[in-house]
């Protein structure tokens, strides 16, 4: 991996990220709903992964532990959700030690392996922090991220904190994929919907997290491939990833068609070991599969886009696999572009 890989690598965690880029309006509708007094308790931050959403979600907690009183004039004289970084709460908050806060997310099993879903066991977690006497004395915020990998017991446990939300508490899930959040977690939230960033404001945003110049030729050229995200500009700034991900878009363009020369050849351009380029692959498989369900057409065939819709949480599981168990790369390419002429067919 070249040295510029391995910087775009170490980047701030969104709770320590203190610029938001690209999102005016969504921040705009989260401060003037706060600033009301009659702020909704549960919002839905969908979009495309790597966008900003979970880093809007720190923002919008940070503000509110912050400043407790929506109607303090400093809430009322705001024009951001900009907190000092030398404000105690997010001082606190950026170090994952806030009292206030409750983060939901994948965690690790008992062998240090990365579960692949959130379990109904951490989210009743939230029961005892929002339950807790200390919520008598603040805003509670709980940041889910992401609410599509909540299983379905977990999803059902968080519901029912939905149904009855205790006072003065707030619900920030993000998700990637929206339309496939359970109706009844849907209609307890209010929706904010965040599109892909312009290409300058990735280039500004890998810029400022990885200290490459916004000339730079090789991230201009994985802005220009990374259709709006921060996230997958930075996987394709490492090595050939660029290169990986025209490979594997070329191969999905010619689907329900399979040629195995080419599936080879892809699977050992995938390497044995390399998590920058089996990072590419699945970002690039995501991509093609996210915009096919995410389609409008009314004529759409509804009996494939579930067909596709199985197929991908079958995909994700196998990646995920694949990487936390160092399995071969070439039988994972095979597999999901088998998978994938099946559904397409």
């Amino acid at each position: 991996m070249s040295s510029k890989a391995e910087t775009s690598i170490a980047v701030p965690h969104p709770r320590e990220t203190a610029v938001l880029f690209g999102h005016h309006d969504a921040e705009t509708a989260l401060l003037n709903a706060y600033r009301s007094g009659r702020i909704p308790h549960a919002w839905l931050i969908g979009g495309a992964q790597g966008i900003g959403k979970a880093t809007l979600a720190y923002r919008m907690a940070r503000f509110v532990l912050a400043h407790g009183n929506p109607l303090a004039p400093a809430v009322q004289r705001a024009d951001s959700l900009n907190v000092d970084p030398a404000d105690p709460a997010a001082r606190r908050l950026a170090a994952g030690a806030h009292g206030g806060l409750l983060v939901l997310q994948r965690t690790t099993n008992d062998k240090g392996v990365m579960r692949t879903v959130i379990t109904v066991d951490e989210t009743r977690e939230t029961i005892h922090f929002f339950g807790s006497t200390a919520a008598a004395e603040g805003w509670r915020v709980c940041i889910v991220d992401t609410v599509d990998e909540l299983n379905p017991n977990a999803a059902n446990a968080l519901l029912k904190i939905l149904e009855e939300p205790p006072r003065q508490s707030l619900f920030l899930l993000v998700s990637h994929s929206p339309g496939r959040v359970l109706p009844t977690i849907l209609s307890r939230c209010r929706r904010l919907p965040l599109r892909p960033l312009s290409k300058a404001d990735v280039i500004q945003a890998v810029s400022q997290a990885t200290r490459l110049a916004s000339d730079d030729p090789s991230l201009i050229e994985a802005a220009e491939a990374a259709e709006g995200s921060v996230a997958r500009t930075l996987t394709l700034l490492g090595g050939d990833a660029v290169k990986l991900h025209h490979k594997t878009a070329a191969l999905l363009a010619s689907l329900p068609g399979i040629d195995p020369r080419e599936l080879h050849a892809l699977g050992d351009a995938l390497g044995g070991s390399d998590k920058v380029a089996l990072a590419t692959f699945v970002d690039s498989v995501d991509r093609w599969v996210g915009a096919h369900l995410r389609t409008e057409d009314p004529n759409a065939d509804l009996p494939r886009l579930a067909r596709l819709a199985e197929v991908w949480e079958k995909i994700n599981r196998a990646a995920r696999d694949t990487a936390e168990y160092n399995l071969e790369r070439k039988p994972l390419v095979f597999s999901v572009f088998g998978m994938l002429a099946e559904a397409t067919r």
